[in-house]
């Protein structure tokens, strides 16, 4: 080839590519539908001349005067106008913008990007580490797994919380509520089982709905200093954020959350807390005009909440046999359980996790109210061993209680029924727990055996906690005990002796028995 020929150098190939394109580029005329702004009020817009707009697609707004555009769900149609909720500032909307169709719902970026990141209700990241990239987008409303398509509950899901692993347990795929009076401990928990789920390979999803931005950072910071960040996803609308952010924000995480299930995972999403959904779903209900019903909420609040949390199951393995577990956040106002939205919660639940104010006062944490708190379906995925002791425990402890209030009145009790006082003062001293201090399934069962078995009979309560603590530096001595437990063993007459052996030696280390050091029976 001589310096006059052509070549295939990298200039001629562009202009081959040029070519193509123009070869195949084509052009004609189109119609687009363009509306008007009506009107805005506190986030809500009505517009006109979208003749063809559906039900909850999102539709864009452009400013007159230029500037950044913002998007709309639709959520009201009427003959003449429609209604749609501003999802960010509603500052960028005036009356007389214009309005266009996008053609699409409302979606959320899904994938394994979102790990470790914090993103609004429209999957925007919020931590400043950069954009997501190019992830899969999927539509935040999905009808929930069909019944034929479910398994049963049949493996724990460890809270490390004793009084909830013992006698309030939560199965994967389940529905437990959380609820409380306001400060009494319900984000607590919540957390505190996202942290205990660091090396179980359980991806969480962490849903803050109208929280206080001081309350949002400092449940990050607990996730943060923990590592279980890495292995969550938090997804943000606090109470500044527009009531369309808020009222989306748990169905973009469910979706986010449903990825990981739909590909085998066992996923854990919290929704912190479903009381202040509901309120921004009464607030957007009365801006469009819709008739209010009970406590002014509107009459599909129920059905707003149950195609949320029925998308939390335990699905077959033909659908990948993953799981999504549900830890709704309500909060009730003075020990009230039977307003609106607690009793909607309750149904549609399998059980709630009852936090008593009283309780707290009282500075037994964390507060939950046993006799008040139940699960309907996470017995069945419960260990055999927790089994073993969660039943004499909680009928001793419900008659303990009942024992301590008619003590109140000055009675004198037999010599059985002190025991049976003292006993219930040092199970209710086992049970408490102080924030981010989870415990393995060996450490629960090591001191609730031990003193539902009387080892620690004559202990004075506030020295039991020192004796768990020299329990937990000599767990190692029950790794046996633990392999058997863990794997659906039987809690025998052999791993008793090993665990009334522990807590005998740290019994006497702590407060030595008068008389003798003899094991209890």
């Amino acid at each position: 080839m001589t310096a006059d020929e052509p070549g295939d150098g990298p200039l001629v190939q562009l202009l081959d590519r040029f070519d193509g394109a123009r070869r195949d580029f084509s052009y004609g005329l189109g119609v687009a539908e363009r509306g008007r702004v009506a009107s805005v009020a506190s986030g809500v817009v009505r517009f006109a001349g979208l003749e063809s707009v559906g039900f909850e697609e999102l539709v864009r707004f452009r400013p007159r005067r230029g500037g950044e555009s913002a998007l709309g769900l639709v959520l009201d149609l009427d003959e003449d106008v429609a209604g749609a909720v501003v999802l960010g500032s509603e500052d960028r909307v005036e009356s007389g913008d214009g309005v266009m169709l996008t053609g699409r719902v409302m979606d959320v970026p899904v994938g394994e990007a979102l790990l470790g990141r914090v993103v609004d209700a429209a999957g925007r990241p919020l931590d400043g580490r950069g954009r997501l990239g190019n992830q899969e987008r999927r539509p935040i409303e999905r009808r929930p797994p069909e019944i034929m398509d479910r398994a049963p509950v049949e493996v724990p899901l460890q809270t490390g919380i004793k009084a909830i692993d013992a006698l309030v347990p939560i199965g994967r795929g389940q529905r437990e509520l959380i609820v409380g009076d306001r400060q009494t401990g319900k984000t607590t928990i919540a957390i505190d089982t996202i942290l205990n789920q660091r090396d179980t390979g359980v991806v969480c999803v962490y849903c803050a709905v109208g929280q206080q931005t001081s309350s949002v950072a400092k449940a990050l910071a607990r996730l943060r200093d923990s590592g279980a960040i890495e292995n969550s996803v938090v997804v943000v609308a606090t109470g500044e954020d527009s009531v369309g952010a808020r009222y989306v924000a748990p169905y973009s995480a469910t979706t986010i959350a449903e990825y990981f299930m739909d590909r085998g995972d066992d996923v854990l999403i919290v929704y912190d807390d479903l009381t202040r959904h509901a309120r921004a779903y009464r607030e957007l209900s009365l801006l469009l005009r819709r008739p209010p019903g009970r406590e002014a909420f509107p009459g599909d609040i129920f059905y707003v909440h149950s195609r949320l949390l029925e998308r939390a199951a335990h699905v077959g393995s033909e659908q990948g046999g993953g799981s999504m577990t549900a830890l709704p956040v309500i909060e009730t106002q003075e020990e009230n359980l039977a307003t609106y939205i607690p009793t909607n919660l309750v149904s549609i639940t399998d059980g709630q996790v009852y936090l008593s104010p009283v309780l707290f006062r009282r500075g037994q944490l964390p507060a939950v109210d046993v006799g008040r708190s139940v699960s309907r379906v996470g017995g069945r995925a419960q260990l055999p061993a927790y089994r073993s002791v969660g039943g004499s425990l909680r009928l001793s402890y419900s008659q303990f209680e009942e024992l301590e209030r008619f003590t109140r009145y000055g009675a004198r009790l037999e010599k059985e029924r002190q025991q049976e006082l003292e006993r219930g003062r040092l199970v209710r001293a086992a049970l408490e727990q102080s924030a981010s201090d989870t415990r393995t399934v060996m450490e629960q069962l090591a001191l609730l055996v031990a003193v539902t078995d009387g080892v620690f009979d004559g202990l004075d309560p506030d020295r039991l906690a020192d004796a768990e603590r020299v329990i937990r530096d000599r767990i190692g001595r029950l790794d046996d005990v633990e392999e058997v437990l863990l794997e659906g063993g039987q809690l025998g007459e052999e791993e008793r002796s090993a665990i009334h052996e522990l807590a005998e030696a740290a019994r006497s280390e702590v407060q030595p028995r008068e008389g003798s050091n003899g094991a209890a029976g």
